[in-house]
């Protein structure tokens, strides 16, 4: 079926380099989209601007608005009419973006257009006199979507505007990512180490109500002179031409005054993205006191919350829905010094609680990072236009920042705190066996010369965990020191994991150094005498892949008995447990399931024994029957094991299920020649990209990391060895895929797929 030409979505806003929040707003979108959708969902720009503004724009702007003169709303119309590519004009709204009565000047381009239209209210004023509530339905009634920014907006439209809720999206202010470990860092390069800071940003207005935070600091500084607080941005363009630097002059005199203006630094700049963010992320408490009860959303405040701040905020909607009191203090009034004294005295003196709450805010604006704001949008434009086939989701660029920081001189550490390694947690062989092979893989493509020092430390991991007798342990502390896990644990599994690392690493040696090659070999020839004594399937389905790495450059007689004896063993597993509706190697479906069809198709490879590749054939088919359902890919629950005979639990997915379904069919596809693994292939790498339940990416494009898992409500966003290597390994596998094939929004559920 012929796929309809891309449509674009032209963006109505202020744009940079105009000064504004809305402005700043609209150009995340922009930037957003453009890296998650690429070329598939093009996005242009409509700047809005006033006579006497004039700005130069970058490409991205292909019209300027007079918002003063009411025909130009006309001509724009008429010029967006002629254009066939046009598939909807968002439209950001403002009340003091348009001209007229509350920005009826609007109307007259709603009238005429004859595009779909999504309108985006970034401010819902309760309790409209009736004129602004006629504005304000006609707006409604002439736009196809509507988009609010918080919950309280939509009841407010709902309640007060008669709006219909099938009407309505709720689509929140996007954040931007940032990584949870640069605190301290930033803090010592702006000579802050020693300092608890606080921080306010925007453009500066009265509305700010930035005195209240002064009159509470005098008692706070008082007690704590470490305390510092950044008053950060230039006097709004709006005020400054009405006013000048009235309202800055006053706060300064007022610093004078309560003689704490040693302690309060304002920071007059419009700053870039990168400054801004490094001075959110090195803020101890951000402090949010605007005066307006209708403000419905502040950026400001999302974006500190996203950069780790505890928040201190004054009881705007925005506050009211996002800051429980494991995120920070909302206050009951606004205007109320006391009240701020109060909240900032609990959390400086309370290091644990801001801690805390700082953590519990970065977790739970993941949500709301751009990427994840860019496929709302995404949706809203295929559901208006529908014109679903065309978009497409891009493909994240391969990074190895996370693999090196979880890195060290002794091997792969096993777990992060976020993003920040878990030095505690120690080291498993496990983690090092995949480490060992992902580098190596990578290394092929890339001949990258800094991939080889980090494979030798991983190398060395396993040679230095291996006992005399050729077995492993699995488990080592910060101190190299062996743990008491390794007496607890079935240590299967890690040996087999072992053996396929070292057989991988072997089957490469004409492209590795000899010394590397060499130390493999000697910790191979040792362990692989147990090769027999394997039961366990997954431990099995390993060692045989090992086994088979080996075979392809020694191809030792002994060693394809090694295999035959080992496929035998997977086939008794499966003639055993399978019956006519179950056709699986157990009773139950753990973790890591794709690796047994997996093995024996290696068996049929290494053999070439057809009753290997048809079992594998099945039991694969059989997996992904229960993986691939109703347009929907969901893999088997952490929360509980997938028994026969009972249904299969839903959420609790892992990286690893879906990199090693990945990993699976991309042998399958490459065997059989079957387009059907190939289309599958996509749409399970398409879940790390936003094809799951909540619509969120569950990897970090900061630092090339996966996220540990997914669940029913959030992504566990903490960013261990075993989710990023399997990431990593499925982006190298996708990498050789991704110019013949996209990820398609499915018409099915909402969700990406071929």
């Amino acid at each position: 079926m012929k796929l309809k030409k891309n449509k674009t979505m032209l963006l109505m806003s202020s744009y940079p380099p105009r000064q504004c929040g809305i402005a700043t707003f609209s150009n995340d979108i922009v930037n957003s989209v453009k890296l998650v959708f690429g070329k598939s969902l093009p996005i242009e720009v409509c700047a809005l601007q006033k006579k006497e503004n004039q700005f130069e724009y970058d490409p991205d702007v292909h019209y300027i608005l007079n918002v003063n003169s009411i025909n130009d709303y006309r001509l724009l119309a008429e010029k967006i009419n002629n254009r066939d590519d046009i598939g909807m004009v968002c439209i950001e709204h403002e009340f003091g973006l348009f001209e007229g009565d509350y920005g009826d000047y609007l109307l007259s381009f709603l009238l005429a257009v004859n595009k779909p239209v999504a309108t985006v209210f970034h401010t819902v004023l309760p309790g409209p006199n009736d004129k602004l509530k006629k504005i304000v339905q006609a707006i409604i009634d002439l736009s196809n979507k509507i988009v609010v920014l918080t919950k309280k907006s939509q009841e407010i439209l709902m309640q007060d505007y008669d709006c219909l809720e099938s009407k309505l999206r709720v689509i929140p202010h996007g954040t931007h990512m940032v990584l949870w470990d640069q605190k301290e860092k930033i803090k010592k390069d702006f000579h802050y180490s020693d300092k608890i800071v606080l921080s306010t940003f925007g453009l500066i207005s009265a509305n700010k109500n930035i005195e209240t935070v002064l009159h509470a600091l005098p008692n706070v500084i008082a007690k704590h002179p470490e305390v510092i607080y950044l008053v950060i941005g230039k006097t709004h363009p709006e005020v400054l031409n009405k006013e000048g630097e009235k309202y800055r002059t006053m706060l300064v005199e007022t610093t004078k005054e309560l003689k704490i203006e040693n302690n309060v630094i304002f920071i007059d700049e419009f700053l870039d993205l990168k400054e801004l963010l490094n001075y959110l992320i090195m803020s101890d408490i951000y402090l949010f006191s605007s005066k307006d009860p209708n403000q419905a959303v502040s950026g400001t405040f999302a974006y500190a919350m996203s950069c780790g701040c505890a928040i201190i905020s004054t009881p705007i909607a925005h506050a009211k829905e996002d800051l429980n009191s494991g995120i920070g203090i909302l206050l009951k009034e606004f205007d109320k010094p006391n009240e701020f004294q109060e909240a900032i005295l609990e959390l400086v003196e309370n290091k644990e609680k801001r801690l805390e709450m700082s953590r519990n805010g970065y977790a739970l604006t993941h949500e709301t990072t751009w990427e994840n704001i860019a496929i709302k949008y995404g949706f809203l434009f295929a559901e208006v236009t529908e014109n679903k086939k065309n978009l497409k989701l891009n493909f994240p660029r391969i990074k190895l920042n996370h693999i090196k920081e979880l890195t060290t001189e002794y091997g792969m550490l096993q777990f992060s705190n976020f993003s920040q390694p878990d030095f505690s947690s120690g080291y498993t062989l496990d983690d090092n066996a995949r480490a060992l092979i992902n580098l190596i893989m990578y290394y092929n493509s890339s001949k990258d010369a800094d991939t080889l020092s980090l494979a030798s430390i991983y190398l060395n991991f396993v040679a230095g965990i291996q006992r005399e007798d050729g077995k492993f342990d699995n488990y080592k502390d910060l101190n190299l020191d062996l743990t008491s896990q390794n007496e607890l644990v079935n240590l299967e599994d890690s040996n087999g994991r072992a053996l396929w690392s070292l057989g991988y690493t072997l089957s490469n040696h004409n492209l590795l150094p000899y010394a590397l090659v060499e130390q493999a070999q000697k910790v191979w020839d040792k362990a692989v005498f147990h090769v027999d004594s394997v039961t366990s399937p997954r431990a099995i389905a390993y060692t045989l892949k090992g086994l088979y790495h080996y075979y392809t450059v020694n191809p030792e007689e002994k060693i394809k008995n090694n295999i035959i004896q080992l496929a035998d063993k997977l086939l008794n597993h499966y003639h055993i447990n399978s019956d006519e509706n179950w056709c699986w190697y157990e009773d139950y479906m753990t973790y890591v399931n794709n690796v047994l069809p997996e093995a024996m198709m290696y068996g049929f490879l290494a053999t070439g024994d057809l009753k290997y590749k048809k079992i594998a054939l099945i039991t694969f088919d059989f997996l992904l029957s229960h993986y691939f359902m109703k347009g929907e890919f969901s893999v088997i629950s952490n929360r509980g094991w997938f028994v026969k005979g009972k249904k299969k639990n839903a959420y609790g997915e892992q990286p690893i299920e879906v990199a090693t379904t990945i990993i699976t069919l991309h042998l399958f596809y490459e065997v059989t020649g079957n387009v059907k693994y190939k289309n599958q292939l996509n749409m399970a790498f398409s879940w790390f990209l936003g094809n799951n339940h909540l619509n969120q990416i569950i990897y970090n494009p900061v630092n090339g990391a996966s996220y540990d898992g997914l669940e029913e409500k959030n992504v566990n966003i903490n960013q261990g060895a075993e989710s990023t290597l399997c990431f990593f390994k499925a982006q190298m596998i996708m990498d050789k895929y991704k110019n013949e094939d996209d990820y398609r929004y499915s018409e099915t559920a909402g969700i990406f797929a071929i």
